[in-house]
């Protein structure tokens, strides 16, 4: 069996990107190892949800351990460094965070924290970090780097199908049935998808992984960060069948093997 590291930049990214995946592997009875960047602790906590004089990111540690458990992996870890916090915010500028860490640096502390795993397949994300966050960003960087340097033979990077993900806001938006919340949320999420940092085309998309088997199980796992996504959020207030459609599969690119026109591969990355 093999063992397969996703790279994050914070706690609730896992879930959001490669829970199907990381799940699927996990049934097929792979190793899967999830590795965390920082703790998140820049990001937004859900109104009411954190106890008095609760740090945010010691919740958000809490969360994604359950929701690593729900999707089957055998081990978390973090490589210490500080949430950046949002493009263009004055956190960028921390010295102790991930942005500022120095990309050789911080490969060789992933190497270190990864020395006992034999590593068959490294996934991270795609050169723009998905949507332009400076942590997600600094996660390729340093993914790749050390992917490079330990001669994994297989590195994915995650994406989103930038013309998949406009048609399904667009379908939702048409609907009318969202309430005020998520109507908010999902306009925010149009308006990031017009940019050209968003995603990925689907033409330059090697991988299509049908998700849609533990696409509950991938939902539960979102749940579990409940700092962050509430309960009438765009994800979790939509009909199950509705999500399934907009995120019952997840998207890779393989950077040493372009599609070229040919149907996209379905394997679980390990092909």
């Amino acid at each position: 069996m093999a063992t397969a590291v996703f790279f994050h930049a914070h706690p609730d990214d896992e879930a959001l990107a490669t829970g199907g995946t990381m799940a699927l592997l996990a049934d097929q009875g792979h190793r899967v190892v999830l590795v965390v960047a920082t703790n998140g602790e820049e990001g937004e906590p859900v109104d009411g949800v954190l106890a008095e004089g609760e740090a945010l990111g010691d919740r958000r540690a809490t969360e994604v351990a359950e929701s690593a458990a729900i999707l089957g992996a055998a081990r978390v870890e973090y490589l210490g460094y500080r949430d950046s916090g949002m493009a263009g915010e004055a956190t960028n500028e921390h010295p102790g965070c991930f942005w500022q860490a120095d990309v050789d640096e911080a490969a060789a502390r992933l190497g270190e924290l990864l020395a006992d795993e034999h590593v068959d397949l490294a996934v991270v994300y795609d050169p723009d970090g998905g949507y332009g966050h400076p942590d997600h960003i600094q996660v390729h960087r340093v993914g790749t780097r050390w992917a490079e340097q330990a001669g994994i033979g297989r590195l994915r990077w995650v994406t989103l199908n930038r013309d998949s993900i406009r048609r399904s806001i667009e379908e939702a938006i048409a609907t009318g049935d969202l309430d005020g919340m998520a109507a908010a949320s999902l306009e925010e999420r149009r308006e990031r998808a017009e940019q050209e940092a968003f995603g990925t085309p689907a033409d330059e998309i090697t991988h299509a992984v049908d998700v849609r088997s533990v696409v509950e199980r991938k939902l539960a796992a979102i749940a579990a960060h409940a700092s962050q996504i509430s309960p009438d959020s765009f994800f979790l207030s939509m009909p199950i069948e509705r999500f399934t459609s907009a995120f019952g599969a997840e998207w890779f690119v393989d950077p040493d093997a372009p599609r070229k026109g040919e149907p996209f591969r379905t394997g679980v990355l390990l092909d």
